[in-house]
């Protein structure tokens, strides 16, 4: 009785187990250790009542990183621009709460409470949304979950150049159409359709079809290098901590370290901050979002097309030398059919 199936069983068994506590790990550890970390906050009004709202966050060692205003419109602008989340401004009748619920509805509600809780008993506590979430999706919950299918998009993009065979600049032309094409039907759907982002609408396609692309790029480049274990490893990257570590439904600095950084520096995590800035900000801190994808993208093509240049026909004995070889024994018939001395 051959050994094999067994083998193969005993690793199924084992494999599926050890896929499921990885998962569980990369979704389920974040999302419970959620809680600020370096997060930017400013503090605007005059002395003394601002430097004590100051002092106040500073207590939480490690939890926020404080920036001082002179003014409320400085503050304002802050927030617009994306220095900082949400701002705290000291004022004569109680402190006034500038809030982001565009940036992040979780970090806008942290903030109101974490004021609400430190304001003198009877405080009227002011709060302004300066950036508000669109109507169509107030809790960000849209937003967050267009970062999954856009990962999917890219992954089924980079696995199809890969088993279809398609190579060099035929498969860099397909990655980029397909992420193209992607990138029009999903602002058709989020922006005109359920109008879960309002910014401007070739941008706001041009950012979706960037996220896709660099996806789609580095799975195939990965691929192309490593051959099937390529796209193992690019699900595992663009998929699973791609998509886990993005910090797209909370923000990258209430997830655990290094896990907030790290998920900015993978596509999924850079396309939904390249996203939330070209939707709500006006492009406000889109740059780094977007060097990254450009890079993965610019990273991924080159693999595939450095590796369709080595791949000469009939060198991997693939199904350019395969089809020669079929075509010359179509041609030579049965053997029975040979004349007799032939070789």
């Amino acid at each position: 009785m051959s050994t094999a199936p067994n083998r193969r069983a005993v690793a199924v068994v084992l494999l599926i187990p050890l896929v499921v506590t990885l998962a569980l790990w990369a979704f389920a550890w974040p999302a419970a250790r959620i809680a600020p970390r370096d997060l930017p906050v400013g503090v605007a009004g005059a002395a003394p009542a601002a430097d004590q709202l100051g002092r106040q966050f500073e207590q939480r060692e490690g939890a926020f990183e404080v920036h001082r205003f002179d003014d409320e419109a400085t503050a304002r602008e802050a927030i617009e621009d994306r220095v900082v989340y949400g701002a705290v401004v000291a004022g004569p009748e109680g402190p006034h709460v500038l809030t982001a619920t565009a940036a992040s509805p979780v970090v806008a509600q942290l903030l109101r409470e974490a004021v609400t809780a430190a304001a003198p008993e009877g405080a009227r506590v002011q709060v302004s949304d300066v950036v508000a979430a669109p109507s169509g999706d107030p809790r960000g919950s849209a937003l967050g979950a267009s970062v999954l299918p856009l990962a999917l998009a890219g992954m089924g993009a980079g696995a199809a150049v890969t088993l279809l065979g398609l190579r060099g600049i035929r498969a860099a032309l397909t990655l980029a159409g397909s992420a193209a094409l992607v990138g029009l039907a999903a602002a058709a759907v989020a922006h005109s359709w359920l109008g879960v982002i309002t910014g401007a609408w070739w941008t706001e396609a041009g950012a979706l079809a960037l996220t896709v692309l660099a996806i789609g790029a580095a799975v195939a480049g990965l691929a192309a290098l490593l051959g099937p274990r390529g796209l193992g490893l690019g699900a595992l990257l663009m998929i699973l901590l791609g998509n886990s570590f993005s910090g797209v439904t909370s923000a990258p600095q209430l997830l655990p370290e290094p896990v907030g950084a790290l998920g900015q520096w993978l596509p999924p995590g850079a396309g939904g901050s390249l996203l939330r800035s070209v939707a709500f900000f006006d492009g406000s801190a889109a740059g780094g979002p977007a060097l990254t994808l450009a890079l993965w993208s610019a990273l991924g093509l080159a693999a595939v097309l450095v590796a369709g240049r080595r791949r000469t026909p009939g060198a991997s004995g693939g199904p350019a030398e395969a089809a020669p070889v079929a075509r010359e024994r179509a041609l030579a018939g049965p053997p029975g059919d040979q004349a007799p001395g032939a070789p």
